[in-house]
């Protein structure tokens, strides 16, 4: 079997920051397995696959739906036998949400999505990353979770599960570390992608490369950081 530098599973890997880690990663030299909801629909990942050969493996996944995150672990463990890292990039973002007129169908999605789906993911795959290289969890949360710097009404449903995401991360923060997995919470800053918007001021590429700096240089002390894409903390 091939040895890579790191085996990573991405997370809404067809585009945005998800696309721009897999690409990353591969420019490194890592093994990837990026995981979307329509590969069929995600060319730019096809014609990253078709490049990388073996080194990439494009795989769908519905994060919400156990059985997909089933088959994602059996085919980690039936192609590697183990896993190096996760980032946990997918994510759902509604516009324009008003009180008065919110939707409980949005925020149900956003918790399920954003912040009960990584939990659970790890948690299956939990004994494949305590079989890997310095193995590491990353979760992709926002700012706009962050209960100390909010003074506004603003995306309530992104806002409120990216919250709960930050607390999944501290409560898993114990068993990663008795596991020997690192892990942390990052904010990529304001990126101009398509959930971003045009107006953002940060790239794909700045915002990735130093979101894979801060997880490759991450201490194996137990904490659980919520930290942006520079390596600096953020507020609870």
């Amino acid at each position: 079997m091939a040895t890579f530098p790191s085996r990573i599973l991405v997370t809404g890997g067809s585009r945005g920051l998800g696309l721009e880690f897999v690409r990353q990663c591969l420019a490194r030299g890592d093994a990837v397995l990026a995981a979307c909801r329509d590969p069929a629909g995600a060319p730019a990942l096809a014609a990253l696959a078709d490049e990388a050969g073996d080194r990439l493996r494009v795989h769908a996944l519905d994060v919400s739906d156990a059985a997909s995150r089933a088959s994602v672990r059996e085919v980690v463990a039936a192609h590697w036998g183990a896993i190096d890292r996760i980032i946990h990039n997918a994510g759902v973002l509604v516009r324009d949400e008003r009180l008065g007129a919110l939707d409980p169908a949005a925020f149900r999605e956003a918790f399920e999505t954003n912040a009960l789906a990584p939990l659970l993911l790890t948690e299956a795959l939990l004994p494949l990353l305590g079989e890997g290289r310095a193995p590491a969890v990353a979760f992709i949360t926002s700012q706009l979770g962050s209960i100390a710097r909010t003074d506004r009404f603003y995306t309530p449903s992104y806002a409120m599960a990216k919250a709960a995401l930050n607390m999944a991360g501290r409560l898993l923060a114990e068993p990663l570390h008795a596991a020997g997995i690192a892990g942390v919470l990052l904010h990529p800053g304001w990126v101009r992608t398509a959930m971003g918007g045009p107006q953002a001021p940060l790239e794909p590429r700045e915002a990735v490369a130093g979101l894979l700096a801060v997880i490759d240089a991450l201490p194996r002390d137990g904490a659980m950081r919520f930290l942006d894409y520079r390596g600096e903390e953020l507020p609870w």
